[in-house]
């Protein structure tokens, strides 16, 4: 059945898709002039402030209201400095200095950033409370443990990139932070009661609910006591029934990508995931990072084709699109008005850094970075001590492929400063930490989560709540070996 065309605009007004690139092709283009509510920029469409400006400009030329999303959460979520590693410490290390007007000062320096390069729409901040260690998507991308806390700073956040112009995107509803699984790669649950997800992981939201967040994305993970065998993501009573009702949010609901596993696993593909969304109270659909013009037309043409067999009701698609047009209406920016980093991330890096026991004797230690995978929200981002170390000699290992003869001998007598990502979870990196400690001067950095494990006969013990070329240079300035 031929699809009508007004219901394929509407529809496309739902959407959040992507391009491939630095340079946006034509169809990307004209998707934005029948409709579409904007596109993300990833790190593959960044090269320089330039550039993007250049990218934004070409997308604002087909709709002057059209929204540009970033996912520019600082620390080790980047797509502006994916090259480079964040000027910014990310969330745990700012819940580590729990100081919230500084924490306004960085989200609001981070939206000067975005809105100098025509960005509009941030998928952050990350509002999740991080109460598992072994947590494998979120992290140091969260304030903290403790519901208190994160309220306070996920509220500030949201203020300071509010200042700047530019719309903030809480995130994940009703909270990833309890989660062993990621849900990029499947549906993770967390099967707790309510009254557990009330006042563990909801004071967040509420928070920034309060601080006037014109946007909240929602989480694909399972809470059986709320969304049955739903994801979040697809659950009326989470959207409709608890994040509008209950909570009283207003604003724009925002999917996190379709293409996840954690959507398509539960609802059969993008497609499907994107009418069930709708329907369940979702307003605007992030459909991923690998997005082209054949995708963006078939979950188009799926919504339509579900409002004209009625299985969709025409007016939650109309209130969605709604919704997504206040939002873009406003934060319409003025001229662009490129804006560079400040050293404010620096010192506040600096600040989060914290050492459990005693640095002395560090003098020509051989550096070690112990290899860690990413996530696929971080990317491949540059991560370490190495930037910031001129003339120290730095070995990069796989924990589990190097024995400690090998790494010992490569020191010959000098101290080691082992660093890495959560090292505790890193195949052979504790017992490697352990067999070195007991020989010799041995100095851990932990770049990631600071989980609960320490390892014995170690000097010290040095956590920076993070792994970007903010938190690289303050660790390097506590050791001492910074230029």
């Amino acid at each position: 059945m031929p699809i009508d065309p007004g219901l394929r605009s509407l529809a496309l007004r739902t959407l959040l898709a992507a391009f491939p690139g630095t340079t946006v092709p034509q169809w990307a283009i004209d998707l934005v002039g029948d409709g579409l509510a904007g596109h993300t920029l990833f790190g593959g469409n960044i090269t320089d402030p330039a550039q993007i400006a250049a990218t934004t400009a070409a997308l604002r030329a087909a709709r002057p209201d059209v929204l540009v999303a970033i996912d520019e959460e600082g620390g080790d979520v980047t797509r502006l400095a994916h090259a480079t590693g964040s000027p910014y410490p990310g969330n745990a290390a700012l819940g580590a200095v729990d100081d919230p007007a500084l924490t306004r000062r960085v989200y609001r320096a981070i939206g000067d950033e975005l809105a100098g390069c025509g960005a509009n729409l941030n998928l952050a901040p990350t509002v999740d409370v991080n109460t598992v260690d072994d947590n494998p998507i979120i992290g140091t991308r969260s304030f903290g443990a403790d519901p208190a806390r994160v309220a306070v700073h996920a509220a500030a956040a949201v203020t300071g990139l509010a200042d700047a112009g530019v719309a903030s995107c809480a995130k994940h509803f009703p909270g990833h932070g309890a989660t062993v699984t990621d849900s990029h790669l499947e549906l993770p649950t967390v099967d707790v009661p309510l009254a557990v997800l009330r006042d563990r992981d909801l004071p967040p939201f509420a928070a920034v609910v309060g601080a006037d967040v014109p946007a909240i994305m929602t989480a694909h993970i399972r809470v059986p006591a709320l969304t049955g065998d739903l994801p979040a993501t697809l659950s009326p009573a989470t959207l409709t029934g608890l994040l509008r009702q209950e909570y009283g949010f207003t604003g724009v609901v925002v999917t996190d990508a379709l293409e996840m596993r954690g959507a398509t696993l539960a609802a059969g593909g993008i497609v499907p995931a994107a009418v069930a969304a709708l329907a369940a109270g979702a307003d605007l659909l992030c459909i991923g990072a690998r997005v082209d013009h054949a995708l963006v037309q078939q979950v188009a043409t799926g919504i339509a084709a579900a409002v004209a067999d009625r299985t969709l009701p025409l007016e939650r698609v109309e209130q969605a699109a709604e919704r997504v047009a206040a939002l873009a209406a406003a934060v319409r920016p003025g001229p662009v008005t490129p804006a560079g980093p400040t050293d404010l991330g620096y010192a506040v890096a600096r600040r989060a850094v914290r050492v459990e026991g005693s640095l002395d004797g560090l003098a020509s230690a051989l550096v070690v970075q112990m290899t860690a995978g990413s996530t696929i929200a971080e990317g491949r981002v540059p991560w370490g001590l190495g930037p910031h170390l001129p003339g120290t000699e730095l070995l990069r290992i796989v924990p589990a492929e190097v024995g400690a003869d090998t790494i010992a001998a490569a020191a010959a007598g000098r101290p080691l400063v082992l660093v890495g990502r959560h090292i505790h979870r890193v195949p052979g990196a504790p017992e490697l930490v352990h067999r070195l400690a007991a020989r010799h001067a041995v100095f851990v950095v932990e770049m990631g989560w600071p989980s609960a494990w320490r390892p014995t006969g170690v000097r010290a013990f040095v956590t920076t709540y993070g792994a970007s070329h903010a938190n690289g240079r303050a660790a390097a300035q506590a050791l001492g070996l910074a230029a």
